[in-house]
């Protein structure tokens, strides 16, 4: 037999739809007419009169057609209207006798009760409200309302004779879930239970306050299978807990299987999470219900033990994995770790038959942080730069010598160094002062300029005076200070000059060390079997452990300061008098690489549960867990760039200084050693009287050691100064790469 659903409205739409289109149709067709159907001919012979006529002619016979079309598109949009109204009419009137019916059969009941015998019960509207009960014959409860803050989730409404039950609500700001109605009594499921509220929520700190406890999942009648727990609620304060996870229902007292237990709630970074909530037993037939997931750092929920007579037990949840926590020492708190949780308990088979259920798998241990350079505040003081002084005394005279910058620390920057002074003279000989050495800091200070000499005698020397050195990085992954550039030199009146070298530049500082990955948890214990008949669970792999943290690259050498510039009015120099002929000063080197972290150890696997007393076979141990992988080498930083050789120019005798030589870049870091497998699995379960002993987990496996990192880049050398005889500095050397770690 052909059955026919129609929707009255969507018949009704569609008529309102085909009206629109019809409409725009016949305006298309009437603008088309006073264009088509009035030709003039292009010409006054035959020919073009006949062509126009036969344009004409087909015109007005489309628009013929056109009309007819018209016609039975309105013909079938009335038909359309027609029959949605006839629906609907005959939906009304088949509507009113059975609601009246219905409530014929209803009054009595809930004028004796309160209560429909045939219907589904309301869902509470009130914050907090509880769920409306079902029909006493047939309906599902009706859904508890959530809870404002600190008002806990409203309960499920319970189902009738057949029926599920309402859902709890979910608790307000650290308020517990509600409880989930119970299952039709012949037959239906328990009600989920509400999820626990939530820390409440500041605008200045953020979540704080406890988490609430998940509602516990209804229990179900005579057939059905118990609610699930509700989760617990998260907090992110450190002075309260997550909330638990809430209990699965009870199965049906006949047939059926238990709830699933609620998640433990999340305790922030700082605490541990909420407990698991543990899975529903069965009633008479039956397997029990799963544990839940163990919050951070908390076991895993026991599983529901199966039926009396038969069913096995249900699986331990999961445990929650574990928390890495900064070290504080000295500080207000000083927070430790959380170590992962352990698997949950298999559940039992007290029945006759069935087998124990297996232990939940241990939490992951926490990953080991990338390591993170401290941020830098201020810089230590600059040192003091001395003033240009002028004299037109004989007696050679020397420029001061800038202050060396001020000392910083692991997390002040160095100092800049003071400038040399300046000497403009007409004695014999002046010489610039040397420029400042930069502060050692978290990042080091840049040495300060030398100072320039000019010499107004004629046949006076004037010397340059040299650029102070970069200060080295003491921070981590710092980056060395410049050097100074050298000062200048001016013997214009047939004198000769001589140009002052650049400062060296800093050492870059080294990378810190990432973290090491946190060990596994152990798994779960395996469930005990039936009486009679059936296998013991096997015992929960043990948590993997957690892969270790990466270290942060080596920090950049500082750059040479260049050297100065000469002009004699006899010779130029483009370096000091009576040395080497490198003035560029040389690059600082680039710092190693962190260290980086080992990888966690495995977990330990759960112990498998025992067999049944007559015929059955213990269950099989765990494996323990696999180690961490070993975090990644940290490159190593950079070489400094070599500073420019100076420049000469002027006289008779020209000659440019050489480039510096470019610093060496750091050595990359190893990678991490991968962690251990765990060693220790679990041990196999006893076995019946006929049945033999499970049997004993194996080794985990080791963890992948992590790859080298780079060696840092070899600074750039440092070009000749303009001149005779001046050359280029040499490069700098990479920095060796990293090892790769050895595996676990």
């Amino acid at each position: 037999m052909t059955q026919l659903i129609a929707a009255p409205q969507l018949i009704s739409a569609a008529a309102t739809d085909l009206t629109r289109l019809g409409s725009i149709v016949n305006d298309a067709n009437t603008f088309a007419a006073t264009r088509t159907t009035a030709l003039a001919a292009a010409g006054t012979d035959e020919v073009s009169t006949a062509i126009a006529a036969l344009f004409d002619a087909h015109a007005r016979d489309y628009q013929t057609i056109g009309a007819r079309v018209a016609g039975l598109q309105e013909q079938f949009v009335a038909s359309l209207q027609a029959a949605g109204g006839a629906y609907a009419a005959a939906e009304a009137a088949a509507a009113n006798p059975l609601q009246s019916l219905l409530d014929a059969v209803n009054a009595p009941s809930l004028a004796l009760t309160g209560r429909a015998l045939i219907g589904d019960g309301a869902d509470a509207t009130t914050p907090g409200g509880n769920g409306a009960s079902g029909g006493w014959l047939y309906g599902n409860g009706g859904n508890g309302a959530p809870g404002i803050a600190g008002q806990a989730g409203g309960n499920g409404g319970a189902a009738g004779l057949i029926g599920t039950g309402g859902a709890g609500g979910t608790g307000g700001a650290s308020a517990n879930g509600g409880t989930g109605g119970a299952g039709g009594w012949l037959y239906g499921n328990g009600g989920t239970g509400g999820a626990g509220g939530n820390g409440i929520l500041d605008p200045n700190y953020g979540i704080v306050g406890p988490g609430g406890t998940g509602g516990a999942g209804g229990n179900a009648g005579l057939i059905g299978t118990g609610g699930a727990g509700g989760s617990g609620g998260t907090t992110a304060g450190f002075l309260f807990s997550a909330g638990n996870g809430g209990t699965g229902g009870t199965g049906g007292s006949l047939y059926g299987d238990g709830g699933t237990g609620g998640a433990g709630g999340d305790g922030g970074t700082l605490l541990r999470g909420g407990a698991a909530g543990n899975g529903g037993a069965a009633g008479l037939i039956g397997n029990g219900g799963t544990g839940g997931l163990g919050g951070p750092g908390s076991t895993g929920g026991t599983g529901g033990d199966g039926g009396r007579l038969y069913g096995n037990g249900g699986t331990g949840g999961q445990g929650g994995h574990g928390l890495y926590a900064s070290p504080n020492p000295g500080g207000l708190y000083d927070f430790h770790h959380i170590t992962p949780g352990q698997g949950g308990t298999g559940g039992n088979a007290p029945g006759l038959i069935g087998n124990g259920g297996n232990g939940g798998q241990g939490g992951s241990g926490w990953h080991g942080t990338d390591a993170v350079a401290r941020t830098t505040t201020d810089a230590a003081p600059a040192g003091t730069s001395i003033s240009p002084v002028t004299t037109t005394s004989a007696t050679p005279l020397t420029g001061a010598n800038g202050g060396p910058g001020g000392t910083g620390s692991p997390t002040l920057n160095g100092g800049d160094g003071g400038s040399g002074g300046s000497v403009t003279s007409t004695s014999a000989g002046p010489t610039g002062g040397a420029g400042g050495t930069g502060g050692n800091g978290a990042n080091g200070g840049a040495g300060g300029n030398g100072g320039s000499a000019t010499g107004t005698d004629a046949g006076s020397y004037a010397f340059g005076g040299r650029g102070g050195n970069g200060g080295d990085a003491v921070g981590a992954s710092g980056t060395g200070g410049n050097g100074g550039a050298g000062g200048g030199a001016d013997a214009s009146s047939a004198g000769f000059a001589y140009a002052g070298a650049g400062g060296n530049g800093g050492h870059g500082g080294v990378g810190v060390g990432g973290g090491d990955g946190g060990a596994g948890g152990v798994g779960g214990n395996g469930g005990n079997a039936g009486l009679i008949f059936g296998s013991g669970g096997h015992g929960g792999i043990g948590g993997d452990g957690g892969l270790g943290g990466s270290g942060t690259p080596g920090g950049a050498g500082g750059g040479g300061g260049n050297g100065g510039n000469a002009h004699g009015g006899f010779g130029s120099q483009g370096y000091p008098a009576g040395g080497s002929s490198t003035s560029g000063g040389d690059g600082g080197d680039g710092g190693d690489g962190g260290a980086s972290g080992r990888g966690g150890a495995g977990g330990t696997g759960g112990n498998g549960g025992n067999g049944a007393k007559f015929i059955g076979f213990g269950g099989n141990g765990g494996d323990a867990g696999t180690g961490g992988g070993g975090g990644v080498g940290a490159v190593g930083g950079a070489g400094g760039d070599a500073g420019h050789g100076g420049n000469a120019n002027g006289g008779f005798s020209v000659l440019g200084g050489t480039g510096g030589t470019g610093g060496d870049g750091g050595a990359g870091s190893d990678g991490g050693a991968g962690g251990p497998g765990g060693t220790a699995g679990g041990a196999g379960g006893q076995g019946g009287l006929i049945g033999s002993v499970g049997s004993t987990g194996g080794a985990g496996a080791g963890g992948q050691g992590g790859a080298g990192g780079s060696g840092g880049a070899g600074g750039n050398a440092g070009a000749s100064g303009s001149g005779l005889g001046g050359s280029t500095g040499r490069l700098g050397q990479a920095g060796n790469n990293g090892l790769p770690g050895d595996d676990g």
